[in-house]
């Protein structure tokens, strides 16, 4: 045993277990009153005390004000007024818990002082032992006041960034409302137009319209020298060919009016890349109205796979060079927005395609399953490992790694990703390493959930 322990021992043998010097108080009972006369040092056998301050105004038969600190067994209390003879309480103190306690006074005498010194120094193992306490508690109490200051912080950032953001999106909303309607309108009027006069090459504006361009530029090269070996066309002819028909043998009616269906296809795939456009920033819309923290409406019979398909429809064009496998499990029926699941779902995936960006062979994989009366979303690509360092803040608003150029980012969507998972009591984690990262999701569906 170290001698310390040996001393302090000793210390409580000698002068806090003898019977004349023990007191029992019962819970809720005042031991000592701030500003109150003490002159006694009181080692605790058992329960417990909570020291508090009070202001000096405060009726002390009221409750009592801040707490301070808690005096836990083989702690002493009444430092302050016993080794500064002030006789004077710095703080009250009150059981807790029904206690025992051992106790000296300023009266008390030294025991073998001609062996181990005077009262005081004697005490010393104990009052170190006490200080050491008493600055843990401190540090402790420290940082828990810098962490409630960060997040009221964060919190207050939160609150003027959603009302930027409530009025971005009302502008951005108007703007895109605009788009959406005069698209759909110039659609209609164009087809409209062919029928009336050209009705033998709306097929061609139709394949543009409801397709677009579904092959990546790698798979138009290869496709392009092909059409151009197979058919006898010139290069420029054979890639744009390449890009409206997805497959190696060509309809012969295509190649009959070449020109016209290019012509009337790249109409149709422009109004329909205008119909995206007009779709994603319809959903970047709904992102931002997210930082706001506004009220979605939820319902009931919402199912996860759905939510799911639905946003990968309409991420088309970011996946269009992204081999996806889509392992959709049986899924129960929840109490959920539907918006803020595709939302969720959306934000996740486009994350992972901007870290794919550039690889040959990007790959995505998400599956659902249920455990434990949880819904569990894995969502995974084999783009590169999160640093360490990167994965700890991927959480965080604001935090982004796109610095730069087209693809620049506010680092906000798994921010709110993460914002909604949790008003579900849901979780969001992260995992990586060199060939994979997964994002898994945990929403449970018991009680008001499903």
């Amino acid at each position: 045993m170290p001698i310390f322990q040996r001393e302090r021992e000793r210390l409580i043998e000698v002068y806090f277990s003898q019977q004349s010097r023990q007191l029992t108080i019962e819970a809720g009972v005042r031991l000592m009153t701030q500003n109150g006369f003490n002159d006694r040092l009181y080692w605790v056998k058992s329960g417990e005390l909570k020291g508090y301050y009070e202001s000096s105004k405060a009726d002390l038969s009221l409750k009592p004000g801040t707490e301070l600190f808690t005096v836990s067994p083989g702690e002493i209390v009444g430092v302050h007024s016993f080794f500064s003879r002030s006789t004077v309480a710095s703080t009250t103190i009150i059981a807790s818990q029904d206690s025992e306690l051992g106790w000296i006074d300023l009266n008390t005498e030294a025991l073998e002082p001609e062996l181990y010194g005077a009262l005081s120094d004697q005490l010393m193992p104990l009052i170190v032992d006490e200080l050491a306490r008493r600055q843990q508690i401190m540090v402790q109490q420290t940082a828990a006041k810098e962490r409630a200051m960060q997040k009221l912080f964060r919190a207050e950032q939160m609150t003027t960034l959603g009302q930027l953001a409530a009025g971005i999106a009302h502008e951005l909303n108007n703007a895109v409302g605009v788009l959406s309607s005069k698209t759909e309108t110039l659609q209609q009027s164009i087809y409209q137009r062919m029928v009336q006069r050209r009705p033998h090459l709306c097929e061609y504006l139709e394949h543009g319209l409801n397709h677009g361009q579904q092959q990546s530029s790698a798979e138009v090269r290869q496709r392009a020298k092909y059409f151009a070996q197979q058919y006898g066309l010139e290069k420029g002819k054979a890639k744009q060919l390449a890009r409206a028909w997805p497959e190696d043998e060509i309809p012969q009616h295509w190649l009959t009016h070449l020109d016209d269906a290019l012509i009337y296809w790249d109409m149709g795939r422009d109004i329909h890349d205008m119909r995206l456009a007009a779709t994603h920033a319809t959903h970047i819309v709904r992102s931002v109205k997210q930082l706001g923290g506004g009220e979605q409406d939820k319902q009931y019979n919402v199912n996860v796979n759905d939510t799911i398909e639905q946003a990968l429809s309409l991420l088309q064009s970011p996946l269009r060079r992204v081999q996806v496998a889509w392992h959709g499990g049986e899924m129960p029926a929840i109490y959920a927005c539907q918006n803020e699941l595709v939302q969720v779902w959306i934000n996740i995936i486009k994350n992972g395609c901007d870290a794919m960006m550039g690889m040959a062979s990007p790959q995505l994989e998400i599956q659902t399953t249920v455990q434990r009366k949880s819904i569990v979303v894995t969502i995974s690509n084999n783009g590169p490992a999160i640093p360490e360092e990167v994965r700890r803040k991927i959480f965080q608003p604001n935090f982004t790694t796109k610095k730069g150029g087209l693809s620049f980012g506010l680092g906000l969507g798994l921010s709110i990703a993460q914002r909604i998972v949790q008003s579900y009591e849901g979780s969001i984690a992260v995992k990586s390493d060199d060939s994979r990262t997964t994002f898994r999701i945990k929403l449970p569906f018991e009680d008001s959930y499903g």
